[in-house]
């Protein structure tokens, strides 16, 4: 390595291979010490890269020279925090896994619901929140779930982030195309105000009253450093974050976050995140697509002497009787509408045979920037990953939705006619061409193009995870679409 320079293509300079030094190992064994991301540890060329950025932007030439910078007493912290900012991954959107959602809407929220009747008193903590987009998304749902009786509960809603710079962008509430990119239009007028001309929208103020961010990192738990105001959660969700720690970490944290459960509370974490370690002390509850964990309740007062408490909370509780619904019974309530699919990598799903190396990464490295809102080097990431790929349907379906979120109507449709053409049952790719369609006015296409991807999904178990569908079965979007091609009420 000449002087261990590496500056990435989006950020003007050029690039050069990547050596491993003394330095960076060092560097890397610091990162993953403050921050517990083991996930690095095998992907030397990737944190590479995101260092390459700091480099630039600091003019230093090496990383000997950025860890003497790291250790400065005056700059050392600050540049610590921009650098925790560009190591961490910010893939958010709203109702990102809809089948934890739903779980969220038919069976979690109706049980502490019913559960704190009484006190009418929530809390619920969004560890690893990103830029906002799931506290909020729970705001939203827990009002729709709540209704007229929202102002009478006292709800909090704590949001976490190691990432100042996330947790500044989510205190904004304001939020790209991208990060609302499968909202029907009617959800989005409700909920949002647009802004810069319809470029962006502004989540209502009764939505960001409902929800606090704080930085926070999880390790804390571990080591007694984190606040001990932080318990009691009626539901905590930690998803996508486990994965970025060594597993007998996460295994650590888990029982650690069981620990700030109130009696019976839920923990969600990501699907591809379970461990049977968990069931050591929580209890696994099956909803349909999802696995949720609660805190198993403490014994009766007329139980007989129980073994320690160790093995009494391997002992289950009864699960939560299928369709229970807690809510108030002033009145029939109107089933929520299905949320729609939210488009995303699905971690467990098998790999594709068909993608060279590489592809994924640029995959990754396109939802980043788009999740950022750096629409441009996200379309240019796509452009870079199709010239050596150009077969690849999945990077044409993002390049199709990095287009739709630019406002290139005509780009993305382009992009998705490929994604068909390539691969014929890609349901999102169609599904997503009818969505564009129908809102540029052209129904009658767009309808056709959303029953291909209902036929489609027709064959298909209905458990079958779909394809750049964020953990979205094939039950689900068949309901979903069948809700695009119901016509309106008094038409013909």
């Amino acid at each position: 390595m000449e002087d261990g320079r590496f500056v990435t293509s989006g950020s003007g300079g050029s690039r050069r291979p990547f050596v491993a030094d003394a330095a960076f190992e060092r560097l890397k064994e610091l990162i993953i010490g403050r921050t517990g991301h083991f996930y690095y540890q095998d992907k030397d060329e990737l944190l590479w890269e995101r260092l390459g950025r700091r480099l630039h932007a600091t003019g230093l030439r090496d990383t000997a020279a950025y860890l003497e910078r790291l250790s400065d007493p005056v700059e050392g912290e600050a540049e610590w925090i921009a650098l925790e900012a560009e190591i961490t991954i910010g893939e958010t959107f709203f109702f990102r896994y809809a089948e934890q959602f739903a779980a969220l809407r038919d069976t979690v929220l109706p049980a502490i619901i019913e559960a704190k009747r009484e006190s009418r008193r929530i809390r619920i903590w969004s560890a690893g929140c990103a830029t906002g987009a799931e506290p909020y998304s729970v705001a939203i749902l827990l009002r729709q779930v709540l209704g007229e009786e929202t102002d009478h509960w006292r709800i909090t809603i704590l949001a976490t982030d190691l990432n100042q710079t996330f947790l500044a962008a989510a205190r904004r509430g304001q939020f790209g195309d991208w990060a609302l990119r499968t909202i029907p239009v009617a959800e989005r007028e409700r909920d949002f105000t647009p802004v810069e001309g319809g470029r962006s929208w502004i989540l209502k103020s009764q939505h960001r009253a409902m929800v606090r961010f704080e930085r926070h990192n999880l390790r804390s738990l571990l080591d007694g450093t984190s606040p001990l105001e932080m318990s009691d959660f009626d539901l905590i969700l930690c998803r996508n974050v486990l994965i970025y720690f060594h597993p007998d970490t996460a295994t650590r944290i888990v029982r650690a976050l069981s620990e700030r459960l109130s009696e019976g509370g839920w923990l969600l974490v990501g699907h591809a995140e379970p461990s049977p370690a968990f069931r050591q002390f929580l209890t696994a509850v099956d909803l349909p697509g999802t696995v949720a964990f609660r805190q198993p309740p403490p014994p009766e007062p007329d139980d007989p002497p129980r073994a320690p408490a160790a093995d009494a909370r391997q002992t289950p509780p009864p699960p939560v009787p299928p369709g229970k619904d807690g809510l108030p019974q002033s009145g029939p309530r109107p089933a929520p509408a299905p949320l729609p699919p939210r488009p995303s990598t699905v971690p467990e799903a098998a790999p594709r045979e068909d993608v060279p190396a590489g592809s994924d990464d640029v995959l990754a490295e396109v939802r980043s920037l788009a999740n950022l809102g750096d629409l441009q080097r996200a379309q240019r990431a796509c452009s870079l990953g199709l010239r050596a790929d150009p077969t690849n349907a999945a990077l044409h379906y993002y390049d199709g939705l990095v287009a739709r979120a630019l406002g290139d109507a005509a780009g993305a449709e382009r992009a998705f006619r490929r994604v068909i053409y390539l691969q014929g049952n890609f349901i999102m790719g169609h599904y997503q061409l009818g969505l564009l369609l129908i809102e540029a006015g052209r129904g009658a296409a767009g309808r056709r193009a959303v029953a291909n991807a209902l036929r489609i999904a027709l064959s298909l178990p209905d458990h079958a995870v779909l394809e750049e569908g964020d953990g979205l079965t094939a039950a689900t979007f068949r309901a979903i679409a069948r809700l695009h091609l119901t016509p309106p009420a008094g038409s013909r």
